[in-house]
């Protein structure tokens, strides 16, 4: 096992000692096996694999940096290669997507593109501003980003609150634009915060997590996943939480029967992040075109929540079960890591990235 360095300051908890990755504390279901891909990285966060295995890791403290990983084939077997900074002193950097040779980085309030990034890892060209048209707020001002089947960008624009109502539309939105920036427009609205969404690859449909309110107890709200077939679509916030949970001070008499209720309910402050429906041939059928999701780990609970990945099983357009797949990162009162986000590898492995301890892990199975 690699030897990392763990440090945590967070929740009354404080660690700083050189220890052993525990895989051995993830639990997986029999025939998988997890161990770390790659570490020393400040605070990675969202995930994006090029078509020739490049993968791109945003952050969102650290140092405003973006890092590139191109995976090599050893003995068989993908491994990480070079760790290589190609952008830093960014203002939370924390979405990463590539398209046609070129890497779009979603800052806090503009997107930006590095072109031919791959033939220019060691000294990537001057960044191109794709769009400035984004809030400045950074309370749920860190985006996720992905371009979807029909060529364009999402960007979500979070709530800059608990909870609130705002007249610019651009806010509790999922936005999408074409690659250049233009026609930029607002796809789905009543959205919390949104860090992480994909689309199912039968359908072609829009799903994605969001994290619910706070400070409604231990277990009001749920996080949600959200399936949006169409635009148009509002899903509540800030005046319906969960199915059926009106807020207390939005909520009015039949909100929760005015929008779209969630397709999951998800645990309650679990902050559920990066999504992904499984698209690789390694692991078991039973996993195959289902939703995987990174759950960063409950910060207001009272008993901790989160820490884990989770298995949505999807049939028909419907969500029919919502069960742990990998847990462990938090195991009684010590902290491991918190997984944000979720990738597929060419060879049907996956990776998790965890902004806690500056690793990616690899999850196989034989």
């Amino acid at each position: 096992m690699k030897k990392i360095l763990l440090t945590a300051v967070f929740m009354g908890i404080t660690s700083c000692a050189f220890a052993e990755f525990p895989a051995e504390k993830i639990k997986l279901p029999p025939g998988f096996k997890i161990e770390v891909f790659a570490s020393g990285m400040d605070n990675p966060r969202s995930l994006s694999v090029s078509p020739k295995g490049t993968v791109f890791v945003g952050t969102r403290t650290g140092g405003g940096k973006v890092y590139a990983i191109p995976v090599i084939k050893e003995n068989g077997t993908l491994k990480a290669g070079k760790i290589i900074t190609i952008a830093s002193g960014l203002t939370a950097p924390n979405g990463v997507a590539f398209k046609d040779g070129n890497l779009y980085v979603a800052e806090i309030s503009r997107i930006i593109r590095f072109d031919k990034i791959e033939e220019n890892l060691e000294r990537p060209l001057k960044p191109v501003i794709i769009s400035q048209s984004f809030p400045s707020d950074t309370w749920h001002g860190w985006k996720f980003i992905r371009f979807g089947p029909d060529g364009k960008l999402y960007v979500p624009v979070g709530a800059p609150c608990n909870v609130c109502e705002k007249e610019d539309l651009r806010y509790a939105s999922i936005m999408r634009m074409d690659p250049d920036g233009k026609n930029l427009k607002v796809f789905s609205r009543g959205i919390r915060n949104t860090v992480g969404f994909d689309w199912d690859p039968v359908t072609g449909e829009l799903w994605f997590t969001d994290n619910g309110r706070d400070n409604l107890g231990d277990d009001y709200p749920p996080d949600e996943l959200n399936h949006a077939p169409q635009s148009g679509m509002h899903f509540g916030f800030p005046y319906c939480h969960g199915k059926n949970i009106p807020d207390p001070a939005f909520g009015l008499e039949g909100s929760c029967t005015k929008h779209i209720p969630p397709a999951q309910e998800l645990g309650a402050h679990v902050a559920a992040l990066g999504m992904r429906f499984y698209t690789g041939k390694m692991f078991p059928d039973e996993y195959r075109n289902q939703i995987f999701i990174a759950e960063h780990g409950s910060w207001n609970r009272t008993e901790k929540n989160g820490y884990r990945i989770m298995l949505v099983k999807v049939k028909d357009n419907a969500s029919v079960s919502y069960e742990p797949f990998a847990t462990g990162w938090w195991d009684g009162e010590k902290l491991w890591g918190r997984p944000v986000d979720i990738e597929i590898l060419d060879d049907g492995s996956m990776l998790v990235s965890d902004d806690n301890s500056g690793n990616i892990y690899r999850i196989t199975h034989e």
